[in-house]
């Protein structure tokens, strides 16, 4: 049997508060990737009725393929490695086979001795259901490519290369999406990817920064304390599992 969520009252008010925002999809999983909790939105939008024919299903049992699969491997990394996926863009499935973009949180739930029992997350529409052509395709591909390659020398003309835009419209595209021009969003990235390994290996601060694309390691320092209020070793000292500055985190896998 999987471990309680628990706090039943609080997951009782999300659900609640979430059941009045129709552009959102809220959940909350077990350990086995089962919901235990969804708000009506996301009921509505594989087409069933009730919050009880969810409940107690997997996204691979819910969702057509390669929906289904794909949510399924994000809730199964978040889970094992215990990170988080924020605002990741994405096609999300609704009901009558129409599909939409959407900006995808996933966030670990650990019970009192930290053990991961559980994520909780949010899906947020961009746009009407239907009208995914208002964000090109190719957009998604240059942000994988953007988290897969932060080490590189990116500018903001090379993803709206990639992302088969003009630099203006890639921008307006990055400012509507995330709040953020492409530059910081290239910097949050590289301090997100940053914040990873500070935390998880015991590498040279300065070797860390070369890897995140910070060539001057007092840059680096600057636009960490920037972004977490820390120096690079004082957040390694502390070791925190998020940050509130590092707001792009990692959208893997």
């Amino acid at each position: 049997m999987s471990p309680s969520l628990g706090w039943i009252p609080t997951r009782t008010a999300l659900v609640d508060l979430y059941d009045h925002l129709p552009d959102v999809a809220f959940f909350m999983k077990d350990i086995d990737g089962r919901y235990r909790a969804v708000n009506q939105s996301l009921v509505e939008r594989v087409g069933l009725s009730e919050k009880s024919d969810l409940l107690g299903r997997t996204a691979r049992e819910t969702f057509p393929s390669p929906f289904g699969e794909r949510y399924s491997t994000q809730d199964d990394w978040v889970m094992r490695t215990g990170n988080q996926i924020k605002d990741r863009l994405e096609l999300h499935w609704y009901s009558r086979g129409r599909a939409g973009w959407c900006l995808t949180t996933k966030i670990p739930l650990r019970d009192e001795d930290g053990r991961v029992v559980g994520l909780v997350g949010i899906s947020r529409d961009l746009g009407a259901p239907g009208e995914a052509g208002k964000i090109p395709a190719a957009l998604g591909e240059a942000l994988d490519y953007l988290e897969s390659n932060f080490g590189e020398s990116l500018t903001p003309t090379d993803l709206a290369v990639r992302a088969k835009l003009s630099p203006v419209r890639f921008a307006r595209l990055i400012k509507r999406i995330f709040r953020l021009t492409p530059s910081h969003l290239i910097t949050q990235t590289r301090l997100a990817a940053a914040s990873r390994l500070l935390r998880e290996t015991d590498r040279q601060v300065a070797d860390i920064a070369v890897e995140c694309g910070f060539y001057d390691h007092s840059a680096f320092t600057r636009a960490f304390r920037s972004a977490t209020g820390s120096t690079p070793t004082e957040f390694r000292k502390v070791g925190p599992r998020t940050f509130p500055g590092l707001g792009f985190a990692s959208r893997r896998p």
